[in-house]
């Protein structure tokens, strides 16, 4: 296995953690410190990236 291949693996495995713990941490405290325009934003700003890196990184059937 090659250092990219498993450095991928290690991607995949963690995005879907990671989205899943970052959204709820990051947006309340945005809404908290900023404002809700703020925080509903950032929930747009991060919900779309993590569903494009969970795209990005699927592991469709062939």
């Amino acid at each position: 296995m090659t250092k990219e291949h498993s450095s991928l693996r290690w991607f995949v495995a963690i995005t879907p953690l990671a989205g899943a713990m970052a959204f709820p941490i990051v947006v309340p405290l945005t809404i908290a410190r900023v404002g809700i325009g703020a925080g509903v934003g950032a929930a747009l700003v991060l919900s779309t990236l993590w569903f494009m890196a969970m795209l990005r990184t699927a592991e469709m059937p062939h």
